[in-house]
């Protein structure tokens, strides 16, 4: 009497919880041993694709039956050749190896005695044909979404900020609350050039974003979240950009700069990293007066409670109580906040300042524009061309590719030097002088992110504090303006130059020297 194992599979979880195919498979084969006086040794279930053999039952089935080699199983029973395998190539591998173990392979209802030459002509037929079918089904499939993707449609799995919904038998992608408000968030913080990426991964981790440091900054470079969907080169298609038919979280404008910004972070400027400790503002911002190294901090447990210090880590053994540094730089504040009597003088260099920027910005968007109609004239006049015979289609694919890459670029361009509106910035003006007039109340009552954002927006180098005071480089030359007017710097002074020097006497403020309380 033969010995046979049954081979029953199916290709998707939903089929094996939910469908007949099993319990109909394990019927048919079961009958047929009945039938053919067949003793069944085990019932294999399989719920893999049969694009290849890597399946996790088969693979324990054809290791029993390497090591049983000549004893038991004479045979393998499936209900037809795509059951088996739907892949020619693998398929008359698998059988060469069952055949050497003695084992013959065999489908009850697409039977075929191998021992017979022609009968091979039947199998490639029966094995070529599941592959056939895959493979048109899946050029379908990708037509299908390529199209999807050219009107605009995302048809794979939402990214974060997104959930796929479904209208009628479309596909499509939505906003969903909180994660879209978070991306926005991302996207604006980094717009303001506080902190590097790292420390906003680190941020929004806390916020509820449960995602992996590639994944974050795959998303931070993701041109889905201004609207606009990739479609990749295929054939003599060349890649492009669409517009997609779902709702953006940020305009066009603000992802092309969050692109220039971390292309050019990091190399001209340091973004210091976020404070894990309310008591310690300053880490990261100072320097060690004995070795000159940054100045971390930390807290050490007294009797009753915690002390704070910044401290050195090298081998100068520079420590310094926190709560010393912390007054020093809150006394800063006081003397960077602009004063209630300057005000007036203050909003007409800020109001001077946003017209000039915002003219400049305009000009440079007309460039931009004016280069943008001339490369569309150029490609019109190169279609008309060949249209009429007089150029090649090598020479018109040439121009059309060269065209088309620096309208993209410009195109980017463009969305990131759009100018504002700038008919309500008296409000933005109105809003900054507020805020000005009260720094150090916003200093003292911020937030750890607040203070540091405050610390990096005056003092763009390292400080080096001492008991009695601090000094730095320099300081942002917009505040050193306000500690200009702040000191009634309104005299005329003399302008005077030696002869002998050959260097202006125009020249950014120096920074704040050492000052004793």
């Amino acid at each position: 009497m033969s010995v046979a194992d049954l081979y029953i599979r199916v290709s998707t979880d939903e089929q094996a919880d939910k469908g007949y195919s099993q319990r109909n498979q394990e019927e048919v084969l079961k009958r047929y041993c009945d039938h053919h006086n067949i003793m069944v040794r085990k019932v294999v279930f399989e719920d893999h694709s049969a694009k290849t053999f890597n399946r996790p039952r088969w693979k324990e089935l054809l290791t029993y039956l390497k090591k049983s080699r000549g004893r038991g199983v004479d045979k393998i029973l499936f209900t037809k050749w795509d059951r088996f395998s739907r892949n020619a190539g693998d398929a008359y591998q698998m059988i060469n190896t069952l055949r050497n173990l003695d084992i013959e392979p065999q489908a009850n209802e697409q039977p075929l005695d191998l021992n017979i030459p022609e009968n091979k002509m039947m199998l490639a037929i029966y094995l070529a044909a599941p592959e056939v079918e895959n493979d048109r089904r899946a050029l379908n499939i990708f037509h299908g979404m390529r199209r999807a993707l050219k009107e605009g449609r995302y048809l794979r799995k939402a990214p974060f900020g997104y959930i796929n919904r479904m209208e009628g038998s479309k596909k499509f992608i939505a906003p969903k609350e909180p994660e879209a408000s978070i991306v926005k968030w991302v996207f604006s913080t980094i717009l303001k050039k506080r902190y590097p990426t790292e420390n906003i991964w680190e941020m929004v981790k806390k916020k509820g974003l449960k995602i992996s440091r590639s994944h974050f900054h795959r998303m931070v470079r993701n041109p889905l979240y201004c609207g606009k969907i990739y479609v990749p080169a295929f054939k003599d298609e060349e890649d492009q950009f669409v517009n997609g038919q779902h709702e953006p979280l940020i305009t066009e404008g603000e992802f092309y700069r969050v692109q220039n910004i971390l292309q050019d972070i990091g190399r001209d400027e340091y973004l210091p990293k976020v404070a894990s400790d309310d008591r310690l503002p300053l880490r990261g911002f100072l320097i060690c007066p004995k070795c000159g190294k940054v100045l971390t901090g930390s807290g050490s447990t007294g009797r009753s409670r915690r002390y704070y210090y910044y401290h050195c880590l090298s081998k100068c053994g520079f420590r310094e109580k926190a709560s010393l540094f912390n007054d020093l730089m809150v006394s800063e504040m006081k003397r960077f906040t602009l004063k209630k009597d300057k005000v007036e003088i203050f909003g007409v260099i800020l109001h001077e300042f946003f017209k000039y920027h915002f003219k400049d910005e305009g000009e440079e968007h007309k460039k931009v524009a004016a280069s943008l109609e001339s490369l569309h004239e150029k490609l019109k006049r190169s279609r008309d061309l060949f249209v009429a015979g007089d150029l090649e289609a090598d020479d018109y694919r040439d121009i059309k590719s060269e065209c088309n890459q620096e309208i993209t670029r410009l195109e980017n361009q463009l969305a990131a030097t759009k100018p504002e509106r700038v008919s309500n910035h008296s409000k933005y003006v109105d809003r900054a002088l507020e805020r000005l007039s009260r720094l150090d109340l916003l200093y003292e009552n911020g937030d750890i992110e607040t203070k540091r954002e405050l610390i990096g927006s005056i003092f763009p180098e390292k400080l080096c504090f001492s008991k009695t005071g601090y000094r730095t480089g320099r300081i942002n030359a917009l505040v050193g303006c306000i500690y200009q007017i702040n000191s009634n710097l309104n005299s005329k002074k003399n302008e005077r130059k030696t002869k002998k020097s050959s260097n202006s006497h125009w020249v950014e403020l120096q920074g704040v020297e050492p000052w004793s309380r």
